[in-house]
């Protein structure tokens, strides 16, 4: 059992919450994940390790609550307890030894982003993060990332920051020059974007997928995407590819496989009874 030690509202539907896990805060590496089973006969939930205090033996999780299962997460108070924990799982990012970086968030993306920066900043890279939000509420992670680096805040509707999308800020960094490396992660039309953004610039761009995953090694195929024309597990090849690369029309249709069954899980009752003939 791992025991919640804090708990924090970050946005309206982003919580994160720090809980214990020793051997895995002492080994894991920046873009690592974990697979999350509340109890038994819950779902599996894959969720990156924004962070982690091997001294305490904590790892940080960022939970956005948009179905039944992550909303049964972050219903969790201090105290309560996650029966299962896998991790860490996949591959570590493909961090550079020196230049300059830019990270782009966007919305429970910029949480992903912060063990990257991390891993970055470790390095002596220079490290500027764009990071956005519908409006400021909807801001997670600055302060964090401010440690690491510059920061740059987007807000859609300009109540924060500068007003416009993180790939306008994006592109302003790039034409002047000297980024080595882009990370991306958040909605599939944001790192699509990005990719879209960064190949005229000829900059090595990498991105974090979350294509549907069960079982976390490999075996069920549920989280293959397509790279170059090749199919990969984001599980066990990734969850970080070349942005370059990835077939974000497929990702982004396999992402919506169970949307059906995920509006039916939302809809059901405490004694189990749920309202039947819900169509796309």
């Amino acid at each position: 059992m791992h025991r919640i030690v804090s708990k924090a509202q970050l946005s309206p539907n982003v919580t994160r919450l720090d809980l214990e896990a020793a051997r895995i805060a002492q080994i894991r590496q920046p873009g690592q994940f974990v697979i999350v089973r509340r109890g038994p006969r819950a779902e599996r939930i894959p969720l990156t390790i924004a962070d982690a205090n091997p001294t305490a033996g904590t790892i940080s999780l960022v939970i956005q609550a948009v179905g039944k299962s992550t909303k049964e997460l972050v219903a969790l108070d201090v105290g309560d307890s996650i029966q299962d924990i896998s991790g860490p799982l996949g591959m570590p990012t493909e961090v550079i030894e020196k230049g300059r970086a830019l990270c782009v968030g966007g919305g429970v993306g910029t949480a992903v982003v912060h063990p990257i920066a991390q891993g970055l900043h470790a390095k002596g890279v220079h490290v500027t993060s764009v990071i956005g939000g519908r409006s400021k509420e909807w801001v997670i992670f600055e302060e964090e990332l401010k440690r690491l680096g510059d920061v740059v805040v987007c807000t859609d509707d300009g109540s924060y920051g500068r007003k416009g999308f993180v790939t306008d800020a994006a592109k302003e960094i790039l034409t002047a020059g000297g980024i080595d490396i882009v990370y991306a992660v958040g909605p599939v039309p944001m790192m699509r974007a990005i990719a879209n953004l960064t190949k005229p610039f000829g900059v090595h761009t990498i991105v974090s997928l979350n294509p549907v995953m069960v079982d976390g090694t490999g075996m069920c195929g549920g989280c293959r995407v397509d790279v170059g024309g090749e199919t990969k597990f984001a599980c066990v090849d990734g969850p970080e590819f070349d942005g370059h690369k990835v077939d974000f029309d497929l990702l982004a249709d396999r992402l919506s496989t169970y949307k059906i069954h995920e509006q039916e899980a939302n809809t059901c009752q405490k004694d189990g009874t749920c309202r039947v003939g819900l169509t796309k």
